[in-house]
């Protein structure tokens, strides 16, 4: 299997995490989710949208050493807006690999809250997202331009002989 470096987009509670796991197993490949960064900068005090650009950063520099060791890289991330998108593409191009988008959707808006809202933990931790929050980020979410392939995973068929398809 070639080389490739994987991004998911989406929303949360859409299924990312899920199919970058299933990815990851798929093609041997380290899955690397932001979620852990964020987590431990928040313990620290560091929230917000610098410190979260900063998790974005940081997941880039460890996907930039797994690249270099000759591996495949899932991403596992929202990448909601464009300056966090483009640093796949930036690192993508410096380490010579071809960039896939996977952008996720859940295209059935009462599926989706009962993902959001099933896994709101007991206690209160404002990085996991309500409901709410995930209109706002919906409403903030900027378009995702360019090639990639767009997974509903609303819909019932298994969409991963797709993606494993696209990454080749």
């Amino acid at each position: 299997m070639s080389q490739v470096l994987v991004a998911f987009a989406g929303l949360p509670g859409v299924g990312k995490s899920t199919l970058a796991a299933r990815v990851g197993v798929a093609r041997s490949a380290p899955v690397l989710p932001v979620d852990p960064i964020e987590r431990a900068m928040a313990r620290f005090g560091l929230v917000g949208d610098v410190p979260g650009m900063a998790a974005y950063g940081a997941l880039a520099g460890l996907a930039e050493v797994q690249l270099g060791l000759g591996l495949s890289v899932v991403i596992d991330a929202v990448n909601p807006v464009a300056s966090a998108r483009g640093l796949w593409y930036d690192l993508a191009e410096r380490a010579g690999v071809p960039l896939r988008v996977i952008e996720v959707h859940c295209g059935d808006e009462a599926e989706h809250r009962r993902r959001v809202e099933a896994r709101l933990p007991a206690e209160p931790d404002p990085l996991t997202p309500t409901w709410d929050q995930t209109l706002l980020r919906r409403a903030e979410f900027e378009p995702v331009i360019g090639p990639r392939l767009v997974v509903d995973t609303s819909v019932d068929i298994d969409p991963l002989p797709a993606i494993l398809t696209y990454l080749t």
